[in-house]
């Protein structure tokens, strides 16, 4: 098959119809009539799917390379500061000492970007000295914000120093705890993927030391500070391996007095995930107070982390799930609603207060409320679900749904028997 219709297809960021191509026996190496690989192209777009897709294909996708300018996709996706496409790319065998025509690999690529400065080396390469970049704020292919500089034609997102951050174990480079938390406090939002890579990066060292350096952050004045801190403990606490949750006691008890006395909702968001996630029973009593906190993400982690009490019919994790369903934000009646879900079934309070979700002015909340009521046996939320039979795969409620057909279904076999 010619490479025209897939390259078109990569081009519309089409991934349905860059799969069927292949499926159909689409070669995933044709190249453009510049000699642009299909793959130079998605990373060009920051087309994560797209990538994806070719990199799954049948007929094994040259990973190195190089379009006639001589980059790989994986110095494409550097330069282009695409943090989440260079991971996959590096992850998938791409090699990372292949040089550009300046004999830069992908390490020194990204270490002259993060040290240049992206909007000084993009005018450098475009040559607008005075003419204003435009910026605005994306969500990446993993749904971290970046952010999204354009200039005279060329655009680029601000991943390179993520990317500095997880090319440099692969080389044996171990920057200390300290340079990389200065990484991620130039950025001050917390989703930036910058605060991701560091994060990990310390987290993948598997150092006591690691964990004692974030603790001690708890009473530095900067809450950026405190909230690299929070982070690292939440990290921690969220890849713990060990069975009993014992290495996390500690953790915990430095989370529950920090958490009482954080004044930062960045910071207290980050505490809040730790807690939910914890092994020590202990680490759930704050939770209730917390769904009441003026944050609308602590509110709904903290309903995430109150499901085990809930489903053992603790009264106060009760009425905090039930008077989260009538929270102003709509993000947090969804979580007070699947935190209902496994309530016990000897009151009729946890699933009257879902029926009073299916009137919702948000459909998602609607439907969280018509799922969980039908996992209760409840049939007051059918009305609701019956406008989503057939929904695909690409539908968000999909799987939430096939859990209520293989829940019914369960429930008639075992009825039958």
């Amino acid at each position: 098959m010619g490479g025209e219709p897939l390259i078109a297809a990569v081009r519309s960021g089409d991934a349905k119809a860059v799969l069927a191509l292949l499926d159909a026996g689409a070669d995933p190496n044709a190249a453009d009539e510049q000699g642009t690989p299909a793959l130079c192209l998605a990373v060009d777009a920051f087309d994560l799917p797209v990538v994806e897709v070719l990199l799954l294909s049948n007929i094994p996708v040259r990973l190195d390379r190089a379009a006639a300018d001589g980059r790989t996709p994986l110095l494409r996706a550097v330069d282009r500061g695409a943090c989440e496409i260079a991971s996959v790319l590096v992850t998938s065998g791409a090699d990372p000492r292949l040089e550009d025509a300046e004999g830069r690999d992908a390490l020194a690529l990204a270490r002259h970007w993060h040290e240049t400065g992206v909007e000084t080396e993009l005018r450098r390469r475009s040559g607008a000295a005075s003419e204003p970049v435009r910026r605005r704020a994306v969500r990446d292919g993993w749904d971290n914000v970046c952010e999204e500089l354009s200039l005279a034609g060329l655009t680029v997102r601000n991943g390179h120093t993520a990317i500095l951050t997880e090319l440099e174990p692969r080389y044996g480079i171990t920057p200390p705890f300290a340079e990389l938390m200065a990484r991620a406090l130039a950025e001050p939002d917390a989703d930036q993927p910058v605060w991701v890579s560091t994060t990990l990066t310390l987290h993948g060292r598997r150092d006591p030391a690691v964990w004692e350096a974030a603790a001690a952050l708890r009473d530095r004045p900067d809450p950026l500070e405190r909230c690299f801190g929070a982070q690292m403990l939440y990290l921690t606490i969220l890849f713990d391996e060990s069975e009993d949750g014992a290495t996390e006691e500690p953790l915990v008890d430095v989370v529950l007095p920090w958490v009482a006395r954080e004044g930062d909702a960045q910071v207290t968001r980050a505490l809040t995930a730790a807690l939910a996630n914890a092994f020590p029973r202990r680490a759930r009593q704050p939770l209730p107070a917390l769904t009441r906190h003026h944050d609308a993400q602590v509110r709904r982690t903290a309903l995430s982390g109150l499901h085990g009490a809930v489903s053992e019919g603790d009264p106060e994790a009760l009425a905090a799930a039930t008077a989260g369903t009538r929270d102003g934000e709509a993000v947090v009646r969804e979580g007070a609603c699947r935190a209902l879900a496994d309530a016990p079934r000897d009151s009729p309070a946890p699933s009257d207060a879902l029926a009073a979700c299916l009137h919702d002015e948000d459909e998602v909340v609607r439907v969280t409320a018509a799922i969980r009521l039908a996992l209760r046996d409840d049939p007051r939320g059918d009305g609701v679900l019956r406008a989503f039979d057939g929904v695909g795969q690409e539908s968000p409620y999909y799987w939430d749904l096939y859990q209520v057909r293989h829940h019914r279904r369960a429930k008639d076999e075992g009825a039958a028997q």
